[in-house]
């Protein structure tokens, strides 16, 4: 042990980051590559990348049906007024690599048009080019495409593009989305190029060998740390499991330390240079508890305020789902017999269907779900106006917070999801049927997709939850609603960064998983620019003490 932990009794590194998520693991792995800074991470949940329902992709879209107390934190939403007062789990990943440990799987970048927006309010750090390349320096692409430059071949997450071989029930679903559209299928919806139409072949986080790819096995595998969480080959990084971060503590405004609860003991980390939040759904709630956020809720929270931003906990956004079920035909498999972590039948990304929306830019995803008796289309809406908020009960970190997602309050949503059944679904299904009379539509009936009130009520009803949760602590100028600046660095306080989903500024047009990979590698390397300079004028050069448990 150091001399100065000696003496001290303190627990001090350079930077703490709190989750293992996308975000998080990529910023530990990235701080600690120079050998010389010490990061320390607290991971609630536990190292479970040995488990078969995590490394096995076959369970992936089964794994919270089955597996919600062991891998999951708990939790529910408030009821939701536009939903029938139904509630819905407010909940992701509980253990190493957070929500990429128990998600379906689905590599899908935000587009362009997406990006240009961000650009427009932060800067040419998140413009499309620079997007671009990030993600080539992130991903290990194993797949087609017609734009092998705009793809990475050498990076930490491994991407498989699968089936090789698509089913007949891919196909015929492809060719009815093809008549029906306009659009052609494409091959490679990830290339800026592309990113409408429909497909046969989903981009999935795996290994070419099909197991599970989360941010845990990526960035936090054996070249980098042990099992229990310590850095190998010299590198100055600890991960805590069982350890829940329950507030950032400030010392005249700067974030020195964080609190959190390891297995039973309540113990204070001190961090040199910089505490970073990649706590996903759970990140607003920790800047509350923390004393930053609408002074008045605080207050009655009994929480001291450190800044009062009332931006913290607004604009929280998730995609709509809901799903139409079709009949298929007995000889037609879902997914190839030699390739059961293919998990999907094939899918679109397509424009919202409403008159006078923009036709050039993503607005509907459609995921295939095969089975050997139906063929399930989800149907997710890319492009919801309904926001909604987070909100903390009280001063007590472990109870949960009142999280209203807002689903369907803004009546343009829900017009939305209409036109997608109108449109799309029901003449999908004619050209399905035309394809092949086996392929009939189940649910919703035709006679309640034209008849708009049961068509509501249906809608209502087959309301589902994604996890797709984003923009709660908004990246954007304080007068704009913002919680963190541009380089994730919150407002109000210093040395206090929040990387992850949260932060979204503008909705990303796709699965949340890859944004949030590329938040915490940009901010990283922020961070990394930061240190270079600082070293090279001579700032900030103090020893750094040795990093033992």
């Amino acid at each position: 042990m150091s001399q100065q932990r000696r003496n001290s009794g303190k627990l001090i590194s350079d930077y703490i980051v709190i989750g293992t998520g996308p975000a998080g693991a990529v910023m530990a792995k990235t701080l600690t590559d120079d050998k010389k800074t010490s990061v320390l991470v607290l991971e609630a949940g536990e190292n479970n990348d040995r488990d078969q329902p995590i490394r096995d992709s076959t369970f992936a879209l089964e794994l919270e049906e089955r597996f919600f107390p062991q891998y999951f934190w708990q939790g529910e939403g408030v009821p939701q007024e536009e939903v029938d007062e139904r509630s819905f789990e407010w909940t992701t990943g509980r253990l190493s690599g957070g929500g990429s440990s128990i998600n379906g799987e689905q590599y899908v970048r935000p587009t362009p048009t997406v990006f240009r927006e961000w650009e427009r309010l932060l800067g040419t750090l998140w413009s499309p080019r620079q997007a671009i390349i990030n993600f080539k320096k992130l991903e290990k692409y194993n797949g087609k495409t017609n734009n092998p430059e705009v793809r990475g071949l050498n990076g930490r997450i491994d991407i498989r593009q699968a089936p090789v071989n698509p089913t007949a029930m891919a196909k015929k679903l492809v060719l009815a989305i093809e008549q029906v559209t306009g659009f052609k299928e494409i091959l490679d919806y990830n290339d800026p190029k592309t990113p409408l139409g429909p497909f046969t072949r989903w981009q999935l986080f795996q290994k070419p060998n099909g197991r599970r790819e989360s941010s845990s096995t990526a960035f936090l595998s054996s070249d980098i740390m042990t099992p229990d969480g310590r850095g190998v080959n010299g590198r100055r990084l600890k991960v805590f499991f069982k350890s829940t971060a329950l507030r950032v503590l400030f010392n005249h405004r700067r974030a020195e330390s964080v609190e959190f609860l390891k297995e039973g003991k309540c113990i204070r980390a001190y961090a040199r240079k910089k505490v970073i939040v990649s706590a996903g759904i759970n990140s607003a709630q920790l800047l509350m508890l923390s004393g930053i956020g609408p002074a008045k809720l605080l207050r009655e929270a009994g929480i001291s305020v450190v800044f009062d931003n009332p931006n913290v906990g607004k604009h929280l956004r998730n995609h709509t789902l809901n799903s139409a079920v079709f009949t298929v035909n007995p000889n037609d498999n879902p997914i190839p017999r030699d390739d059961p972590n293919a998990l999907f039948t094939g899918g679109a990304f397509l424009p919202d269907p409403t008159p006078g929306a923009d036709q050039n830019r993503r607005g509907v995803q459609l995921i295939g779900i095969g089975s050997d008796d139906s063929l399930t289309i989800g149907i997710i809406f890319l492009r919801p106006k309904s926001r909604g908020s987070i909100k903390i009960q009280s001063n007590d970190p472990l109870k949960i917070v009142l999280a209203d997602e807002g689903f369907l309050e803004d009546t343009a949503d829900l017009e939305a999801v209409k036109n997608i059944y109108k449109i799309y679904i029901r003449n999908i299904a004619a050209k399905l049927t035309a394809i092949d009379p086996t392929y009939q539509l189940l649910s919703p009936t035709l006679d309640i997709i034209n008849d708009d009130a049961e068509l509501e009520k249906f809608i209502k009803e087959d309301f589902g939850h994604n996890h797709h949760q984003q923009g709660s602590l908004r990246m954007a100028p304080l007068t704009k609603g913002g919680v963190v600046d541009q380089r994730g660095r919150v407002h109000g306080v210093e040395d206090l960064i929040v990387a992850d989903d949260s932060i979204v500024p503008f909705t990303a047009d796709g699965n949340t998983s890859a944004p949030a990979y590329l938040i915490g590698f940009t901010i990283a390397q922020q961070l990394l620019k930061q240190k270079s300079q600082v070293k090279r004028s001579g700032r900030g050069s103090r020893n750094l003490e040795d990093w033992e448990e």
